[in-house]
């Protein structure tokens, strides 16, 4: 297991079997604006980077369905056809 200690005299960076290794490519100009934001920062690009890819795969990962969806069968095949009739005076006291 490896050790990064922190340039900044901060904790002192662990990896170990937890973490996966990657390769990124980036254009000249992307990888500046990343090292200048990490310095102003004082984060490690390899931190930010994994801050980044943790919340775009959260932002696009698919929806799950709650588990009721789709449970319960009515026996009706017009409900999406026939929803405001068939709610008409839903949720009044009778």
């Amino acid at each position: 297991m490896g050790v990064l200690r922190a340039l900044d005299g901060g904790d002192p960076t662990i990896y170990g079997n937890h973490m996966q290794k990657t390769t990124v490519y980036m254009d000249e100009e992307m990888y500046r604006r990343l090292k200048q934001l990490a310095r102003a920062r004082r984060r490690p690009p390899a931190e930010m980077i994994r801050e980044a890819v943790a919340e775009y795969t959260a932002r696009h990962a698919p929806r799950r369905k709650p588990r009721s969806v789709g449970r319960f069968k009515s026996g009706r095949r017009d409900l999406g056809q026939n929803a405001e009739a068939l709610l008409t005076g839903f949720g009044k006291d009778r």
